[in-house]
């Protein structure tokens, strides 16, 4: 049986060797909590590392977007011309589960035509419908993420995911086309609560409740509240490159949902996140954690018959 390393676990929690996580495992194991904030760190890291690029995630719609783009591209197959990334394919994935609109999508992709995050396929320029493929800088920000789960989920629980992951880099191509299609299929990860979709439905939101529960005080004791501490709102917003305005109009939305809330301090107002919007939203990344922990247990055993 595997334990967790977080703390040298001794909370009785223990999984199996080969079997994948469920959301149900995950959201009850009373340190799955310190598993996002972990990943809420390492997601800084990577915000840091390439800030343009880590927008691409920073609202959920994004999210979906960029996800289901990158799928289409790994699935590129030249010997079946529709395969691949076309504007025809997102559009027919994403608005088949109603996650955007058709203009939406379409200036999503010139978007990342624009920043290189896609280039068209060699001798497509001029035809309909154009195929494009992730660049090296997309495909190298992709592994990033991937690695950051994997070692999140191993931090859970002693697992050995992300250095398989590691000794296997084509591992991405089935791993991730699978965990895009099943989080976009799942309601409850496509369409989150109201509280967290304050957040993830905004521009940078999820860049905002990354860096909020990166800061989360673990050790706090308190039975509704987990302290954040001081922010300086006018730097964050200029980190963000969002508008100091908008900024306040979210956390004042936050403050009136229940899911943040200031306390009055010596100094400066400090910041916290109440227990049940936290709870709520480990949850909710549950559903993407048990994604990812399912396609790597199938993708590793696709490619261990192959040998």
């Amino acid at each position: 049986m595997r334990r967790g390393i977080i703390a040298g676990r001794d909370d009785g929690y223990a999984y199996g060797e080969d079997m994948p996580l469920s959301v149900e495992q995950l959201a009850g194991d009373p340190q799955f909590l310190a598993t996002v904030r972990f990943h809420a760190v390492r997601m800084r890291g990577l915000f840091d590392a390439g800030p343009r690029l880590a927008r691409l995630l920073a609202s959920h719609q994004r999210w979906l977007l960029a996800q289901t783009a990158y799928a289409l591209s790994m699935e590129r197959d030249l010997a079946i011309p529709a395969s691949g990334l076309t504007a025809v394919a997102l559009v027919n994935e994403i608005t088949r589960h109603k996650a955007a609109s058709r203009n939406t999508i379409l200036s999503f992709i010139d978007e990342l035509l624009t920043y290189r995050f896609i280039v068209c396929e060699a001798g497509d320029e001029r035809r309909r419908p154009r195929h494009y493929h992730a660049s090296e800088v997309t495909h190298q920000g992709m592994v990033g993420w991937m690695h950051s789960n994997l070692v999140a989920l191993d931090v859970l629980d002693g697992g050995t995911r992300a250095t398989y992951f590691v000794d296997h880099p084509e591992l991405i191509r089935t791993m991730q086309p699978r965990i895009a299609r099943d989080c976009l299929a799942d309601h409850a990860w496509r369409e989150p609560s109201e509280r967290i979709a304050l957040f993830l439905w905004n521009d940078a939101g999820g860049l905002i409740v990354d860096y909020l529960v990166s800061r989360i005080d673990l050790d706090s004791t308190h039975p509704q509240r987990y302290p954040i501490g001081h922010l300086d709102t006018r730097a964050l917003a200029a980190d963000f490159m969002i508008s100091r305005t908008h900024l306040q109009r979210l956390f004042a939305k936050a403050v009136q949902h229940g899911c943040l809330g200031w306390e009055e301090a010596a100094d400066k107002p400090e910041l916290w996140m109440s227990r049940a919007f936290v709870n709520e939203y480990c949850h909710w990344q549950a559903i993407k954690f048990a994604c990812i922990d399912e396609a790597f247990h199938w993708a590793k055993g696709q490619a261990e018959k192959a040998t």
